[in-house]
């Protein structure tokens, strides 16, 4: 992949700014700096890259093995959001839980039980740690597990960022901590999801938040780190779930589902559907929508139209092209929204960054998948 550099102090792909009304507005992720800097995702890649390529990087064995522990760490604040101490307090070998995919950092407020809290961690993470830690030679150089002097590691994580383009500071741990959470944020997963991830003690108690159980809310958090480590559909607009409603008709079902963010969506299925998917209320389920099927209505009031799906937000940022554009749409919870339209309808929509607008999409353009 062809990264491109960025991210100086002052401007850059970098210089993202998320008001805190539309997105991180609860608990300690309202602490990020909307205004600051942080590295975006193709920048995230980018640092992880010079990572890997500087761990193997020395003709002597004894350097490859000591860079390879710096790598494991910045693997697990990169992908867990974790803190600098939490994970040279880990103990490898018995706090990453490989079978089950999920990290024990200590010192925390959340579950399992106090001072403790666990993180999951992708399939994909999860194979390249135990390919490490089952490496004899790696093994053996952890006598000491992973600690290490955080200053030393504090070095060599700002060495990585200047190695890439970047700020120092941008490339410190806390920086890449709150940029994992923008990142999540970005790539929808519900808000609470993401503070019991980060070990925030005051998860967003929305009406909707507190019919999930945190059984429920892991299960959430798994489907998005999976499904951000494979990127396989096509969809753009993707929802997860509790179905809530289950109203059987002669040939088609109405199915209705509450997302954590508080949000409802709807669709139709036929009955053959709804028994092959074997649905039942109070399943978890991932809805999708595919961005040509979604309209884009300017205003702020809610629009008189059949459209059984309606979201209230603004548009975040503008993607023009030669035939046709892209618009997304952040809705009150922070979840980003996706619609293409043709440029000529475009040009005729006369929507700009900024503008009030509506996202509608009929119940029979949803399609529910049983992960």
């Amino acid at each position: 992949m062809d990264f491109r550099k960025g991210g100086s102090d002052t401007k850059g792909p970098a210089d993202q700014s998320m008001p805190a009304s539309d997105s991180m507005n609860n608990g300690e992720i309202a602490s990020i700096p909307y205004k600051s800097q942080y590295l975006d995702y193709v920048q995230l890649n980018m640092l992880e890259n010079s990572f890997r390529e500087w761990a193997g990087d020395s003709p002597r064995a004894d350097v490859r093995l000591s860079r390879r522990r710096i790598l494991i760490v910045f693997l697990l604040i990169r992908y867990t959001g974790a803190k600098l101490n939490e994970v040279l307090a880990l103990d490898p070998f018995n706090d990453i839980d490989l079978g089950q995919k999920t990290v024990c950092f200590h010192g925390a407020v959340n579950t399992p039980k106090p001072g403790q809290r666990e993180v999951q961690i992708s399939e994909t993470l999860s194979v390249e740690i135990k390919s490490m830690l089952t490496d004899p030679a790696f093994r053996d150089s952890l006598h000491n597990l992973f600690d290490v002097d955080p200053g030393f590691v504090r070095r060599k994580f700002y060495e990585r960022a200047r190695a890439c383009g970047f700020s120092k500071r941008l490339g410190g741990p806390e920086m890449i901590r709150k940029a994992r959470a923008v990142e999540l944020i970005q790539g929808n997963m519900p808000l609470p999801a993401v503070q019991m991830l980060l070990g925030h003690s005051t998860p967003n108690l929305t009406s909707s938040y507190v019919s999930f159980s945190d059984d429920e809310i892991r299960q959430v958090t798994r489907f998005f780190l999976e499904r951000e480590s494979s990127r396989k559909t096509s969809a753009r607009n993707s929802f997860f779930g509790k179905i809530m409603t289950i109203r059987r008709g002669d040939i088609q079902t109405l199915v209705q589902l509450k997302t954590i963010g508080g949000h409802s969506v709807t669709t139709v299925i036929t009955n053959d559907s709804l028994e092959r998917l074997g649905l039942k209320t109070g399943r978890l389920i991932t809805a999708e929508v595919k961005a040509p099927w979604v309209i884009l209505q300017k205003g702020v009031g809610e629009p008189e139209c059949t459209a059984e799906n309606r979201f209230k937000g603004s548009i975040a940022r503008i993607n023009k092209g030669g035939v046709n554009t892209e618009y997304v749409v952040r809705i009150q919870d922070g979840t980003e929204l996706c619609s293409v339209v043709t440029t000529e309808s475009s040009n005729r929509l006369n929507i700009q960054k900024g503008d009030k607008v509506w996202v509608l999409f009929n119940s029979f353009s949803v399609v529910l998948h049983a992960d």
